[in-house]
């Protein structure tokens, strides 16, 4: 069974719990990285090993939350073969994996709903690489 990797800060938590329980639902085993707490931590903490194991293959894809998703996002991007995508709705999350073959999906958890990050990793999910002229964009994007 593929495995799915997902971690958040202290603002993602609830949204995490919930997008664990969809992603058992659609049939992949989690690697919860944390946090379980509404403490704050540090999100590069938990972004981190969500992107090793992307990066590794231990995950397919990967699920990172924090308050605006910013955070989470910079750091994710700081691993080679790491395509992590900034989301806000489903076209977005759509097309990031169509077009830029994203492979860690980023949700602000204070400005999108837990329905619309259901909504939104359910489409990523979906959502294969179209190839073609977007693969030399790709190719072009490691330093």
């Amino acid at each position: 069974m593929k495995t799915i990797a997902i971690g958040c800060d202290h603002a993602g938590v609830d949204h995490k719990n919930y997008l664990v329980k969809k992603i058992k639902k659609l049939g992949y085993l989690v690697d919860d990285k944390g946090t379980d707490s509404t403490t704050s931590v540090d999100y590069p903490d938990f972004a981190h090993p969500v992107s090793t194991d992307v990066e590794t293959g231990k995950a397919i894809f990967g699920v990172l939350i924090c308050g605006s998703a910013n955070g989470v996002c910079m750091t994710a991007n700081k691993h080679q073969g790491i395509r992590a995508a900034l989301c806000w709705n489903v076209e977005v999350a759509e097309v990031v994996r169509l077009h830029n073959d994203a492979n860690i999906i980023c949700i602000p958890a204070r400005f999108a709903s837990k329905i619309l990050a259901g909504r939104m990793l359910e489409k990523f999910l979906s959502t294969s690489f179209e190839g073609g002229r977007h693969q030399k964009r790709i190719d072009k994007i490691s330093c």
